[in-house]
């Protein structure tokens, strides 16, 4: 499932809404007025990509023709925020922004969550791409084995495998042509444990 860009996601929730009230969806004109489109053509190109991301599911030749896809998601997507980067490679400086993303809702954890752009491929082996979103439970430990956002002497952050090791902590890339990162336990914080992953083509 490909995220939503937010103007997707509201009139993605208004179809929901109207479709739960009245049993059937909205014609282009009324989704025109309620989000203050004049273009109808615009509505159909926001209606379209809905579509291709396999949230809706459109009878070409019928006007109130929107289903929604719900066996798919099985549920709503929410808006995390979009915290900036890290590093799946050597330690970046995470960067801040104000974004937001859609992110399924079973993706999110039980805690609040947050959204990481990857760069770099020391994760390769766990299928996480330079470019890829990781969803993030916001936690300060983590069991052997988890997939961790480590904050390095204060500063530095990385994506890694967590594990404690001989009273040292390892933090194991998933890319054989990289080394481990080995630091002392005052010497790595935990931001957070890795939930999902999610790729926009």
């Amino acid at each position: 499932m490909l995220p939503l860009t937010k103007r997707q996601r509201e009139i993605l929730d208004y179809l929901n809404e109207f479709i739960q009230q009245h049993g059937y969806a909205p014609s282009l004109e009324e989704i025109g007025r309620r989000f203050g489109l004049s273009s109808l053509a615009t509505v159909h190109k926001h209606l379209t990509n809905l579509q291709e991301k396999g949230f809706i599911k459109r009878a070409w030749n019928r006007s109130r023709s929107v289903e929604m896809v719900q066996a798919r998601t099985g549920n709503r997507a929410v808006e995390l925020p979009l915290l900036g980067y890290v590093a799946a490679g050597l330690p970046i400086e995470a960067v801040a922004s104000n974004e937001t993303i859609a992110v399924p809702e079973d993706f999110t954890g039980k805690r609040d969550t947050y959204v990481l752009r990857v760069r770099g491929d020391s994760m390769i082996d766990e299928q996480i791409r330079d470019g890829d979103y990781v969803v993030v439970e916001d936690r300060k430990s983590a069991e052997n084995g988890e997939m961790v956002i480590a904050l390095l002497g204060g500063s530095d952050v990385t994506l890694k495998k967590f594990y404690r090791d001989n009273g040292r902590i390892r933090l194991q890339p998933a890319n054989a042509t990289m080394q481990p990162i080995w630091a002392d336990p005052n010497q790595v914080q935990i931001q957070g444990v890795v939930v999902g992953v999610m790729r926009k083509y």
